[in-house]
């Protein structure tokens, strides 16, 4: 898999994540440009965001999976009030991406999105800050 494409933010995160010992590597293979997650070892199902533990089987058998780039546009909403954290960015969307491998996952949409958008594809991408990576999506442009 190809790097994500990045965009460079300035600032820091509005929130910056907690990072442990467990999802160390996910915002590692993000700051490389990767998107990763977990899938279970014992009944094949893919989490977003990573866990160490099944929630279809329960099972601790779980191994870090690359994520598709792409997805499609399950709904979205634009955010017009926010909390202080965001309210230079406001109005902004935000996304439920389906990705191809199963999970569904919400996230920063970049750029223009409309209804028109609604169940076509979106290429994932790194929101580079100046802390850290965050993850989000644009609309992909029709070839």
């Amino acid at each position: 898999m190809s790097g994500l494409p990045r965009l460079q933010l300035p600032g820091n995160r509005p929130f910056a994540p907690r990072v442990s010992a467990f999802t160390r590597p996910f915002w590692e293979a993000l700051g490389g440009g990767r998107l990763t997650s977990t899938q279970c070892q014992q009944c094949g199902i893919v989490s977003f965001p990573p866990r160490n533990l099944c929630r279809a089987c329960w099972s601790r058998d779980v191994a870090w999976l690359d994520l598709a780039a792409h997805g499609t546009l399950y709904s979205f909403t634009r955010v017009h009030v926010a909390p202080g954290a965001f309210l230079g960015d406001t109005p902004y969307a935000i996304g439920i991406v389906d990705l191809h491998q199963g999970p569904r996952l919400m996230c920063r949409m970049i750029g223009e999105v409309d209804t028109q958008h609604l169940d076509g594809p979106v290429e994932m991408l790194v929101l580079q800050y100046q802390d850290g990576p965050l993850f989000g999506a644009q609309v992909c442009e029709p070839s």
